[in-house]
């Protein structure tokens, strides 16, 4: 089977072992499916922006052109920092986006996935943040009416949890999974000032992700088209955004959002 057209982040659904699509031009990739067979890539020397289409020389915050990058909502600083989210006070980059992200219900929420880390996502994107993290267990901490009180309560906890995922580590699947997610809710909880800590849901299911990974890498080696212009592997797992290979080398889709390759299959 021969592919060819640009990167999309890997779509994701949350069964009883994780299910990959990779979408390449005009095909979705069954990529569970293609484990434990060789894959060859080749570079194609081209980047075209995720959002306008533009080839750009350069990808800037996972496949914008800096035009795009400059200017979209989803590309500015608040994405990284929800804490810095001024759309509750109608400011924003586009308020219509805000509308329909920011100022829509947010989880803060605890996942485990090289360690225990805090993290802020919005309603709708719960699984799928967990399952691009890597993250083996998740629960929900709090649900809040727009992105920046989610930021501040992140914020509020940082001092006390990771708010960063050690991929490396993530991809080796190292780490004492067994932490009490339930125990660990409620000691964040009670960091919290009495004016955040009516947020705090009271749900608490703990969510377990399972990766489709045959064998974890002892090394870790990324691949970078910025780097190399082909690469042939057998393909091992799948885990987070990432593909691992039998060489301990892996790939970070989401970094190559927009990169135009050609996927050979054998």
């Amino acid at each position: 089977m021969l592919y060819k057209g640009n990167l999309f982040k890997m779509r994701t659904q949350l069964k009883d072992v994780i299910t990959y699509e990779l979408p390449i031009g005009d095909d979705l990739v069954d990529m569970n499916k293609l484990i434990g067979k060789k894959l060859t890539w080749t570079y194609q020397h081209q980047i075209n922006c995720v959002h306008c289409g533009k080839k750009t020389k350069t990808s800037f915050f996972q496949g914008y052109c800096y035009k795009c990058f400059k200017s979209l909502p989803q590309t500015d600083s608040s994405i990284v920092n929800p804490e810095l989210d001024e759309s509750y006070l109608g400011i924003s980059r586009d308020m219509e986006w805000a509308k329909e992200n920011s100022l829509k219900p947010h989880y803060v929420y605890l996942a485990f996935s090289s360690n225990l880390k805090v993290g802020v996502t919005r309603e709708s994107q719960i699984p799928t943040r967990w399952i691009d993290q890597g993250a083996v267990r998740a629960i929900k901490l709090a649900k809040t009416p727009n992105r920046h009180i989610a930021g501040i309560i992140e914020v509020a906890l940082k001092e006390h949890f990771a708010d960063k995922t050690n991929w490396r580590a993530m991809l080796k699947n190292e780490g004492e999974a067994n932490v009490d997610l339930k125990v660990e809710k409620e000691k964040a909880a009670a960091l919290l000032h009495p004016e955040l800590q009516q947020y705090v849901c009271d749900e608490e299911e703990v969510y377990e992700l399972n990766y489709p990974v045959q064998k974890y890498p002892t090394k870790i080696n990324s691949l970078s088209f910025d780097k190399i212009e082909t690469y042939e592997g057998e393909l091992k797992g799948i885990k987070g955004q990432y593909l691992i290979f039998d060489d301990g080398k892996v790939m970070n889709i989401r970094k190559h959002n927009g990169y135009f390759v050609e996927l050979k299959v054998d």
